[in-house]
């Protein structure tokens, strides 16, 4: 891939506001993930020698603060895990607890659900996903935030 190439897919995602990019092909494995630091920082990154160098100095800060808080959520789960059933992203996403952001949330804690009810929705490539109850209960956790990112197999909510 040549540094034209790389600034036009740059310049792509972030016109359409795209956060986490992958892209594999035999020659090589490209992954990009930004957040609100790195946009801001987006244009002197356009150089391909600059490129290497900033996103080790970028990533590590931005990981470290992001690493906290999915920590503790990771804690919280443990305990949760052992008094409920927890409910795992099936893809990686955008996750939305309302069908609409005027619409009410599908789910609160302290509902009583039944197998099959809509508990979030999860976006993927534009893509809306309804993810569903397994089993019956009552919501005793939800531990993602709405429009928050989601990665495959994190815990989105505990059903006791």
């Amino acid at each position: 891939m040549n540094p034209n190439d790389l600034k036009e897919i740059l310049q792509a995602l972030e016109q359409a506001g795209v956060r986490e990019f992958s892209l594999k092909t035999p020659d090589y494995d490209l992954s990009i993930k930004r957040g609100a630091e790195a946009q801001t920082s987006l244009p002197p990154l356009q150089p391909l020698a600059p490129l290497q160098q900033a996103p080790a100095a970028q990533v590590a800060p931005a990981a470290a603060p992001s690493q906290p808080v999915t920590a503790p959520a990771a804690e919280t789960a443990a305990p949760a895990a052992a008094t409920g059933t927890p409910v795992k992203a099936p893809i990686v996403g955008t996750f939305y607890a309302s069908s609409s952001p005027d619409a009410p949330a599908f789910v609160k804690v302290g509902d009583s659900i039944q197998a099959g009810q809509v508990l979030c929705i999860i976006e993927a490539m534009k893509l809306m996903n309804e993810i569903e109850a397994e089993t019956s209960g009552k919501v005793r956790e939800i531990l993602v935030k709405n429009a928050d990112p989601v990665e495959y197999g994190q815990t989105l909510f505990i059903i006791e």
